[in-house]
């Protein structure tokens, strides 16, 4: 959710739509799956997932979670390895392992690059030699760098919410109100590629959060209350 609000506000910077951008995520596990998930549901419409023996791809030896993942990403049934799906990406997401990313892949990379390398400590790349590869947005897992995304955000909001109308479950739509409620937290005049989420201890997060939350859950019909 954190993710989805930070791409959503990186993409207001470079102007670009999330229906058109074309996002590669580095890291298939539990971790890479769920944001990729969440990204699908928030638009975005071009979408590869990359573990370390290259890109899924439907009809290759994968895990379950992998498998299911093949078949609603990668339509064009692209095949290769990280660098060759980040050639004329929009936006690269990585939870993957220190290191891997280098700066001539960022160079590949479209015009007005988001490159959001989250590997805690050490991320995919580093800030700035993202930024000297060209890179519009740079935004990590990290308190020391502009632009963290970082988890605390999302869960006391998330979870006030959903207690305060006793929802049955916490559903798609709640997730994609959290973002969205996370991201406009940043107003207009305020978005810059350094400044794309609140600090994370803002105080407004929580209540901005929790009430998008509680309303979503009542739009869509699991909240009781």
């Amino acid at each position: 959710m954190v993710v989805g609000a930070a791409l959503i506000n990186a993409l207001r910077v470079v102007k670009k739509d999330i229906g058109e951008a074309k996002v590669v995520i580095n890291g298939a596990g539990s971790a890479g799956i769920a944001i990729g998930k969440h990204l699908l549901n928030l638009g975005v419409k071009h979408l590869k997932m990359v573990d370390r023996f290259g890109v899924l791809c439907e009809g290759e030896q994968m895990n379950p979670a992998q498998e299911e993942m093949a078949k609603i990403t990668n339509p064009e049934k692209f095949s290769g390895k990280l660098a060759d799906a980040m050639k004329g990406a929009d936006v690269f997401i990585g939870v993957s392992a220190p290191h891997i990313v280098s700066k001539e892949m960022v160079q590949s990379m479209a015009p007005g690059a988001i490159v959001f390398p989250m590997a805690n400590p050490v991320p995919e790349i580093e800030p700035d030699e993202a930024l000297e590869a060209g890179a519009a947005v740079v935004g990590t897992g990290r308190s020391d760098h502009p632009n963290q995304i970082n988890n605390v955000m999302c869960f006391p909001g998330l979870f006030r919410g959903a207690l305060d109308v006793r929802a049955r479950d916490i559903n798609e739509e709640m997730k994609q109100a959290a973002s969205h409620a996370l991201a406009d937290l940043v107003a207009p005049e305020e978005l810059t590629d350094k400044y794309i989420l609140p600090k994370a201890f803002d105080k407004r997060i929580g209540p901005a959060v929790a009430a998008a939350v509680a309303k979503a859950a009542r739009d869509s019909g699991v909240a009781r209350l």
